[in-house]
């Protein structure tokens, strides 16, 4: 429920952006990051709340927060083009690997309703530890850049080091998967 929240709340922040509420915007981004703190908490310490549709829900419905954000915030020119096609193609890529690791994991006979039944785990993604410094910078980015009409420091120097901070670490986390590839996918045995 609480990652559907959050896929609900990014087409409400991609529209408060483009309107310019940036103080609602603001609001409704950290509404958005307590459901996610919720739901990691909640995971990590009730086991019998974790579910595989939980797993591949979390994931996506960080990837289509980030997506909306990003490209909303390049519109309202807060955040620069090529950062956003930057993140948006590494995060296409990732899908990508996903989705083959997916189809190379499942048993035959391999059928549509299997592949994508969220709840039939065939692998699991393990997080490099770049690619969760890159999800945090890439937040403070978001946070940065919602704030920055809100009190006034859109055209900072502040900001534009972190835009070079937000794309390093964007470079080095596709790296990372690229370079280590196969010790970052689980393969769950049993299915």
């Amino acid at each position: 429920m609480l990652s559907m929240t959050r896929i609900g709340l990014a087409p409400v922040l991609g529209y408060l952006i483009l309107e310019e509420d940036f103080n609602v915007a603001l609001g409704v981004f950290a509404l958005a990051g307590l459901t996610d703190l919720l739901d990691g908490f909640i995971a990590r310490n009730w086991a019998n709340q974790k579910s595989a549709l939980g797993s591949a829900l979390d994931p996506l419905a960080d990837k289509i927060l980030i997506s909306i954000l990003y490209v909303s915030l390049t519109y309202a020119d807060l955040i620069p083009v090529p950062l956003t096609y930057m993140i948006i193609s590494r995060d296409v890529m990732l899908i990508a690997a996903v989705f083959y690791v997916r189809y190379r994991t499942l048993p035959t006979p391999r059928t549509l309703a299997k592949y994508f039944n969220p709840c039939y785990a065939t692998a699991r993604l393990k997080p490099t530890f770049i690619s969760k410094v890159n999800t945090a910078v890439q937040l403070i980015l978001v946070a940065a850049s919602l704030a920055a009409p809100v009190f006034n420091y859109a055209d900072s120097i502040y900001l534009q080091i972190l835009w070079c901070c937000t794309a390093f670490t964007t470079a080095a986390s596709g790296y990372s998967y690229y370079h280590y590839g196969r010790k970052t996918v689980q393969v769950i045995k049993g299915t």
